[in-house]
């Protein structure tokens, strides 16, 4: 099989396994609200930006792909 396609099945395995997680998790943990996400309410205007959430999810990707590739050496 050529590699594309295997790759393609892997991000989708991988994006469906997030999406369980974010749903279990969601429940308890605010992803997505947390303190520090820039939130501006006007009268007919909302602009959320959740600055704090990419950091945080960057920095679990980060740590993922770092442990990813210590097993694979």
């Amino acid at each position: 099989m050529n590699e594309i396609p295997k790759f393609l099945i892997g991000i989708g395995l991988v994006l469906v396994v997030v999406g369980l997680v974010w749903l279990a998790v969601g429940r308890f943990i605010p992803i997505g609200r947390l303190p520090g996400d820039i939130v501006v309410e006007k009268e007919h205007f909302r602009f959320y930006f959740p600055i704090v959430t990419c950091i945080v999810i960057s920095v679990v990707l980060t740590l993922i792909g770092y442990v990813i590739r210590l097993f694979m050496k």
